[in-house]
């Protein structure tokens, strides 16, 4: 490690699981050494994403072990390396995809193959904006609804991360996008994104007005943020052999198999903890082949220093409507 990294860092630690409350600011932890192919990142940025609270409060299906610090996606300066990585030096700008040791804090450990050289034109802010939301954009769109030039996709809840990741993607894959948010600014950032067409999730009777965009023939793919709300009327606006991805969901939601009989429609779970190398690999090389060309270019909303992260995790799922990516700031 370089002479001048401290021995002590602040970080978000979570010694149980709960409310936002249990994210505790620490400013005696030590900072973590990288073991063999890893690197120390000195951290600027970290992107919040609702996973986050779903795993701090023990609801998620996986549980890590207490104490942890949260976050994954980080962006900043490669402060030393540890034995066996080729690939970076300290000094290098760089994003990630995972942490070793946890992304709220001033340091993170991170394996090397988890760790991107950050193009020039993007910010640190930027760089904390692309990991999870991207790969699970990704995903979504190509490896499980196995999206096709020419196809309509609905971005259902278009105007946070995976949102606008989706809405950005999608158009440069030469699909048309239709995208829904529930705020004017929301909208707007939607349409500067990508989407051909916005629409109002919150206004009565949006649903028809998605079908008629269609012409009534419907979408071929939906990127749904918030199943226990939508599923239901999801179903109804596919085309036939229709495909919904549910990438978010808050509890449980009542539907009819029927729906799914009349179009032979599909609804396909996303959880990007289950891609492969493979996946893992070819969704890097879009994402970099989007960087020089120039589409990828993350949206940044509501910005926070550390000692706001419970804040932020109130917001994240309370806010009345996503207006981009929300970060924390070191």
């Amino acid at each position: 490690m370089m002479a001048t990294t401290p021995k002590l860092m602040r970080a978000i630690r979570v010694g149980e699981f709960g409310g936002p409350s249990v994210l505790k600011l620490c400013s005696n932890v030590p900072v973590p050494n990288p073991g063999q192919k890893q690197v120390l990142i000195h951290v600027h940025a970290c992107g919040v994403n609702p996973v986050e609270t779903y795993i701090r409060s023990g609801t998620y299906a996986r549980k890590p072990s207490l104490p942890y610090t949260p976050g994954t996606d980080v962006s900043g300066v490669v402060e030393a390396v540890g034995d066996r990585v080729q690939l970076l030096q300290a000094g290098d700008r760089v994003f990630t995809t995972a942490t070793e040791t946890g992304g709220y804090a001033e340091y993170t450990v991170v394996s090397e193959d988890c760790v991107h050289r950050l193009p020039d034109p993007l910010d640190y802010k930027q760089g904390a904006a692309i990991g999870i939301p991207y790969c699970t954009a990704y995903r979504a769109l190509f490896h499980k609804a196995h999206a096709k030039a020419g196809e309509t996709v609905l971005i259902h809840g278009a105007s946070g991360g995976v949102g606008v990741a989706a809405c950005q993607m999608a158009r440069a894959l030469g699909l048309r996008v239709l995208g829904t948010a529930g705020t004017a600014e929301g909208l707007e950032l939607v349409l500067r994104n990508g989407a051909h067409q916005a629409f109002n999730h919150k206004n009565e009777g949006y649903t028809s007005k998605i079908m008629d965009a269609t012409k009534g023939q419907g979408v071929n793919v939906i990127v749904e943020m918030l199943s226990n709300v939508n599923l239901s009327n999801d179903l109804q606006m596919l085309a036939y052999g229709g495909r919904v991805t549910v990438v978010g969901s808050r509890g449980p939601i009542e539907i009819n198999p029927r729906d799914t009989m009349a179009k032979e429609s599909s609804i396909i779970g996303v959880a990007l903890p289950y891609a492969t190398v493979e996946e893992k690999a070819e969704c890097a090389a879009a994402l970099f082949a989007g960087m020089d060309a120039g589409w990828l270019k993350p949206a940044v909303g509501k910005q926070y220093t550390l000692d706001m992260a419970s804040q932020a995790h109130i917001d994240i799922i309370d806010c009345p409507g996503a207006s981009g990516k929300m970060v924390l700031t070191m």
